[in-house]
């Protein structure tokens, strides 16, 4: 048995892999035979993350130090593949599972059918995923980049339509430049370092000098730009809102993890490197300077937004700005609330994209175009002539109910107002920040970032408070939409997930408290990797 749970933390890789591989060799037609495949994979994936968590956080004895390596080939790192889970990742691998079987399940009445391939290119995608979050070397992490964005091409492109692919090639053009950066700063580190494991990396990086440093510097600053444009900063974020936005509904949601992977990438390679003197690239005045400018960003387009779609893909941008704000600053006083944070906007994000295609089956063709002229001429005044208070008192069906509380879940979440775990989240976040200031830590910085986050906040209130009464109160043309279980379902869970999350949030905020400690630890996560013993030695007839 132990033997077999050694095997563990390759499994979020394989299921997806052979999943869609076995889902490309049946027929286009046999869709309920691929989403009964795909339903049990991400259901497997769910189970192995759990596994993962359990492992890492100490509950299965697999591994002492709560860090598990699997070599690839029995190679020994870094001259192998190795893949690498700690809490961090675990974390990361469990949120992906979720979001990826919410989605899913509420692909399966409507959005599968609209194009081909729809189920193996959503297993290739957490594929990349989950490897991305898993992998110990700087290539296979661009390999990884690279299967869930051919991938991501494909989930975007879906159901067609003018607004969709031309969002869909924006999309690509920009991945294509970020991935080819990524390319040249893994050459830049590889031909100074000689190596690109990450662990192996963190040794050697520390005794480079003159010009071998230099070189080293600019590879890290490409690298760092690189991950900016995958988890959408400013000013390299201008893609994301219009792609998110124009994509189908559970792709949109799903995608909500794909900026996260920038941030993982940016704290993991970051903390690995920080001991030896990290690299301007990765240090941690540009990414706080880079987080601020990013939050306003995302609070000035929220004022800005009328349609569903972009409130969702702004709400994205603030929470990518909020943690990298909250992670720029020193120590590990804010990583375990931001990681926090992190988990309840992923959530909130992806049930939101999913709740606003719902939402706009109530309304009629060409509302958005209306809400905004409507704005724009005071039509909404409660002063006018043109107002109308025909619609106050009429009853509300089940579906609307539905709709109405999961929209004002969503945005008590994204706010962070009481009692759901956005505000767990925020007020964790904020309270580090406080204390952070109280103990003269970059004192002006953290009372920076606590106004920063208050104001996006107010941002948030009033554009959910102006979308909401545009949508449930003053719509007088709506009409009730049929909501499937598999739809409604998905949404309904992510949010319960989030009051799960609020009402656990002391063994919840202990594990990624811990989660941090090893981050500002890395020896840990560099001996584990270096001294993991190959199953058999060389000269055994093994290599």
């Amino acid at each position: 048995m132990s033997a077999l749970l050694n095997h563990l933390p390759i499994l979020p890789v394989a299921i997806p892999l052979l999943a869609g591989a076995a889902m490309l060799l049946m027929p286009e037609g046999r869709r309920g035979l691929r989403g009964f495949v795909g339903v049990t994979a991400a259901l497997l994936q769910l189970a192995t993350a759990i596994a993962l968590l359990a492992a890492c956080g100490g509950i299965l004895p697999i591994w002492p130090t709560g860090i598990g390596v699997y070599l690839l080939g029995d190679w020994p790192a870094p001259f192998g593949i190795v893949v690498v889970v700690d809490r961090l990742a675990a974390v990361m691998l469990a949120l992906t599972s979720v979001l990826g079987l919410a989605s899913l399940i509420y692909s399966l009445p409507r959005w599968e059918r609209s194009g081909v391939h729809f189920h193996p290119l959503f297993q290739f995608l957490l594929m990349g995923l989950n490897g991305a979050f898993l992998t110990g070397d700087l290539f296979n992490l661009f390999v990884f980049f690279e299967v869930l964005l051919a991938a991501s091409y494909g989930l975007m492109l879906h159901g067609s339509g003018t607004a969709r692919v031309g969002a869909g090639l924006h999309y690509i053009a920009v991945n294509l430049v970020a991935s080819f950066l990524l390319l040249i700063s893994i050459a830049l580190i590889y031909g100074v370092t000689g190596t690109l494991n990450l662990a192996d990396l963190a040794v050697r990086a520390g005794s480079l000098v003159d010009g071998d440093r230099r070189l080293f510097e600019a590879g890290a600053a490409i690298l760092g730009v690189a991950f900016l444009v995958k988890a959408g900063a400013w000013p390299l974020n201008f893609w994301l809102v219009r792609g998110y936005g124009a994509a189908a509904a559970p792709v949109g949601a799903v995608f909500c993890i794909m900026t996260k992977i920038g941030i993982y990438a940016v704290l993991r390679i970051g903390s690995l490197l920080l001991p030896t003197g990290a690299p301007a690239a990765f240090s941690l005045d540009w990414m706080y300077a880079a987080g601020l400018a990013t939050l306003l960003f995302g609070a000035i387009g929220l004022l800005a937004t009328q349609q569903l779609g972009q409130l969702a893909g702004y709400c994205v941008i603030v929470s990518a700005g909020t943690l990298l704000t909250a992670l720029g600053m020193p120590g590990v006083t804010l990583t375990g609330p931001a990681l926090f944070y992190l988990i309840s906007s992923v959530l909130a994000t992806g049930a939101m994209f999913m709740l606003a295609e719902l939402i706009e089956r109530t309304q009629s063709f060409g509302a958005n175009v209306l809400a905004v002229t409507m704005d724009a001429f005071h039509l909404d005044d409660p002063m006018s002539e043109n107002r109308s208070d025909d619609v106050v008192g009429v009853a509300i069906p089940a579906a609307m109910a539905f709709l109405g509380l999961g929209f004002v879940s969503c945005a008590l979440l994204v706010i962070g107002l009481p009692p759901l775990s956005g505000f767990v989240a925020k007020l964790s976040l904020l309270s580090a920040a406080v204390s952070a200031a109280n103990d003269q830590v970059r004192h002006m910085d953290a009372w920076i970032l606590v106004a920063a986050v208050l104001v996006s906040g107010l941002a948030g209130i009033i554009t959910f408070g102006r979308a909401g009464i545009r949508i449930f109160w003053s719509a007088d043309d709506r009409t009730t939409p049929r909501l499937r279980w598999s739809e409604a379902g998905p949404v309904g869970v992510l949010i319960l997930l989030c009051v799960a999350l609020s009402a656990g949030a002391g063994p919840v905020s202990a594990y990624l408290d811990a989660a941090a400690q090893s981050l500002d630890q890395p020896s840990a996560y560099i001996d584990a990797v270096m001294g993991e013993p190959v199953v058999r030695p060389l000269g055994a007839g093994g290599h």
